[in-house]
């Protein structure tokens, strides 16, 4: 692990500092979910020490951030062409990095909510 890389639990406590935000465990215990307005914006694998992000708001996007990190940033499965890629946590993306790929991540789909369900900032 690179010494400024972000733990699950770094991880895990800046999604959940971002208004609205929840816990869930949709597909069992080992990957936790959180979410914003009901809808993912991030996949935490509690045993791999990887996220998964939306990276950009199309495939091509989010494809920059794997050509910058070709070793640790990879195509998420199944939904790769939507723009997510899963991150590993352990490698050479830099902890102010990662935060801003949940942020990003985090922006994008709290656009996307209706009105009605976007959280108010703190």
């Amino acid at each position: 692990m690179t010494a400024n890389a972000m733990t699950v639990d770094d991880v895990i406590a800046h999604c959940l500092a971002k208004p609205g935000a929840e816990e869930t465990y949709p597909f069992g215990d080992a990957e936790l979910c959180c979410k914003v307005g009901g809808r993912i914006f991030a996949f935490i694998g509690l045993d791999g020490g990887t996220v998964g992000v939306k990276s950009g708001a199309t495939a091509e996007e989010a494809g920059q951030w794997r050509e910058r990190y070709p070793d640790d940033i990879a195509v998420s499965a199944y939904i790769g062409r939507y723009g997510w890629n899963r991150v590993r946590l352990d490698g050479a993306v830099p902890a102010d990095e990662v935060r801003e790929l949940l942020d990003l991540s985090y922006d994008l789909i709290a656009a996307k909510l209706p009105k009605s369900k976007r959280p108010t900032p703190s």
